[in-house]
């Protein structure tokens, strides 16, 4: 090639700064499972933060009673009638009715970003242990039971006492997001970084999904010992 030719060639586009994340402030997000503690937690900090939130339940009535306990604009309806009006779905169900609730699911989250964050976990004499799904994960069992979905995995590892706690004003953790797509990707980083305190980082895609939600077995155990509401940070990031 000679100098010329180089001279010819198009210069390279700078590479895409990680943290140019898209302005998610005017989707609305729905959690089914809203009614638990963590569901609960993540509509409350969420809502509070400026996003519209609608909460989930089996039964709208019980899904409109944590929306009016929780307050700033956050409405209640069955799981079903939530999807529909979603932007963004985050699903926070027990992880014993995981399956079945997304395969009914199915035609309301078609075309929906949906974020799992259900870690499979037992219990025992010895404290919690992961489970180990089919698919691989959680994440992978709802992307294998929702096709026409765009499935990612996050937040996992947030307590919800914190998340509850209205005189708690951050809440300093990162929260690992992944996913095949990285538009996904980078929608569920800004959504998490609404959050005071909050940051999200891409973490791989969702083969990688297991090992996050079996964390946190080792979460519950540091705040066993140490009485504590243990989160994550990712250093030199």
């Amino acid at each position: 090639m000679t100098s010329t030719d180089s001279a010819q060639q198009p210069a390279k586009a700078p590479a895409k700064d990680p943290w140019d994340l898209p302005d998610v402030s005017g989707l609305v997000v729905g959690v089914l499972g809203g009614t638990g503690p963590q569901g609960k937690g993540l509509a409350y900090r969420l809502a509070r933060a400026g996003q519209k939130v609608i909460i989930g339940s089996r039964a709208t009535e019980r899904a409109q009673a944590a929306a009016d306990e929780l307050g700033h604009g956050i409405e209640g309806f069955d799981n079903a009638e939530t999807a529909r009006r979603s932007d963004i779905v985050i699903v926070a169900v027990p992880w014993e009715g995981h399956g079945k609730t997304l395969e009914s699911l199915r035609e309301e989250l078609s075309g929906k970003l949906v974020v799992d964050c259900v870690n499979p976990l037992g219990f025992d004499k010895q404290g919690a242990y992961a489970l180990k799904p089919e698919e691989g994960s959680a994440a992978q069992q709802a992307a294998a039971l929702l096709p026409d979905s765009r499935v990612t995995a996050a937040f996992h590892h947030l307590s919800a006492v914190l998340l509850e706690d209205p005189e708690i004003e951050r809440i300093d953790t990162d929260v690992m997001v992944l996913g095949e797509d990285r538009s996904d990707v980078e929608i569920v980083q800004a959504l998490a970084g609404r959050i005071s305190g909050m940051r999200g980082i891409f973490a791989g895609r969702l083969r990688n999904a297991h090992q996050v939600e079996s964390l946190v077995a080792n979460l519950i155990s540091v705040n066993r010992r140490y009485k504590a509401h243990a989160g994550l940070r990712i250093t030199d990031v």
